[in-house]
């Protein structure tokens, strides 16, 4: 339930946000049912290619940029990690 109201959320903020594209919804979206599968945990660890597998992404240019610009917009807050064997720490923003 935690999920679908976030979900609903993110899709009510984004309405009127031309910043936001298919690939921004797919990584969130992606990152929802990460965080799920991962019992809520708050913030949730992720590395890159767990997340890109879920949202269909293949480039990890385009996930970095994707993350990155959802932190800018304030849509989660992204920590990148850079250590291979700890995953990024990311917090979902309950709007």
């Amino acid at each position: 339930m935690h999920s679908l109201k976030l979900l609903t959320d993110f899709f009510h903020a984004i309405a009127g946000d031309p910043r936001i594209s298919i690939t921004h919804i797919g990584v969130y979206a992606a990152l929802i049912e990460y965080w799920q599968e991962h019992n809520f945990e708050d913030p949730m660890y992720a590395f890159s290619y767990d997340i890109m597998e879920l949202a269909k992404i293949s480039a990890s240019g385009t996930f970095h940029k994707t993350i990155r610009d959802l932190d800018a917009y304030g849509y989660l807050k992204y920590i990148p990690s850079y250590n291979r064997k700890k995953g990024s720490r990311i917090y979902l923003i309950k709007t």
